[in-house]
């Protein structure tokens, strides 16, 4: 059974909760229901300074549910989170690809984007659109490294919606591909082809990343065959990991066969490096990518790779915080990925 989500304050809790913000920020409680309700009335130094403090107190400002009954706020939050490390760009292809999804099935249901940048780790400000009543809810693309700071924001009911994988003890709602069964299905056709030392480029540390991962690890048990450490290379998601995976592939004196990259990004610029390397793709080394973005069909050789459900994922997460944003349960759902076989492999 799903874990059971915590009662909402009290009304009696939420003032005492105003009284605190009050006495802290040295303003009256009116002044906190004001700032809290966006008026114009209170200044922007005080406004920003209190909904700091609520932030800090974990207030649940339930302005944006007022909106969405009123039928005032037709406005969903989109957050992209962004690794201050790497500082993966929005212009990556797989996040415009989803943006565009998801533009799409809000239109359709009359609702508007606001997009938004947030560290990846500090996802908990990604419950900023909603507590300042600019937003009716938040779908947030990808989990990062901080599954915990998910769950303490559905611990508090802000209506929020990611692009992910599900995980043990997830106290949030979750739209994602079958990671597992991506893995093992790139690594199922590079075994088909006869490749017998197929290495792994992606950050496990990631949840979907080491959920592909462990897909990769089945599909080689499946053939009587280990996961090889020496053919496990941990690298982002930036296409430079793509270059520096290969080279370190060739550091490590590691004889691969085949390869599958856990973007399709990853692999193209794989491909490139082995080129540059003297190796042949796909007749000294086949390589599998993931995502099947648009370019991956015009890349030479055409790029095989696992589709992710692109078009299926906006309408799913949409529907999802619809009915978190108005007040009902909504479901985790895993949709279906497949193999897109192509000349790389």
């Amino acid at each position: 059974m799903p874990p059971t989500k915590p009662d909402a304050p009290s009304a009696q809790q939420r003032r005492l909760q105003m009284a605190d913000i009050a006495r802290l920020a040295g303003v009256s409680t009116s002044t906190v229901s004001r700032a809290l309700a966006g008026s114009k009335l209170v200044n922007d130094e005080t406004r920003q300074r209190v909904m700091e403090l609520a932030r800090s107190l974990n207030y649940s400002i339930n302005i944006g549910a007022q909106n969405l009954r009123l039928k005032q706020n037709r406005t969903v939050g989109v957050v992209v989170p962004y690794d201050p490390d790497t500082r993966q760009q929005l212009t990556d292809p797989f996040f415009l690809a989803m943006l565009g999804s998801l533009a799409d099935a809000l239109t359709e249901q009359g609702l508007d984007m606001l997009l938004t940048r947030v560290d990846a780790g500090t996802l908990d400000a990604a419950a900023q659109p909603f507590d300042s009543g600019r937003v009716i809810g938040v779908i947030l693309i990808g989990q990062w490294r901080h599954h915990d700071q998910l769950n303490q924001l559905a611990a508090r009911r802000v209506p929020i919606v990611v692009w992910g994988a599900q995980l043990p003890q997830q106290l949030y709602c979750t739209v994602g591909g079958d990671n597992v069964a991506g893995g093992a299905l790139a690594t199922a056709h590079l075994l088909g082809q006869g490749r017998k030392r197929i290495a792994f480029l992606g950050d496990t540390n990631l949840p979907e990343v080491a959920q592909r991962y462990l897909g990769y690890c089945n599909a080689l048990a499946a053939q009587g065959l280990q996961a090889d450490p020496q053919l496990m290379v941990p690298v982002s998601f930036l296409p430079g990991g793509g270059e520096e995976g290969v080279r370190e592939l060739q550091r490590r004196g590691a004889q691969f066969d085949g390869l599958f990259a856990c973007s399709d990004l990853l692999a193209m610029a794989a491909i490139n490096t082995l080129r540059a390397l003297g190796r042949g793709v796909p007749d000294d080394v086949a390589v599998v990518g993931y995502d099947d973005i648009e370019l991956a069909s015009y890349f030479h050789p055409p790029l095989s790779t696992v589709r992710q459900p692109i078009a299926a994922a906006g309408r799913a997460l949409v529907g999802a915080l619809l009915a978190l944003a108005d007040g009902h349960d909504a479901v985790s759902q895993q949709l279906p990925t497949e193999l897109v076989r192509r000349a790389s492999a």
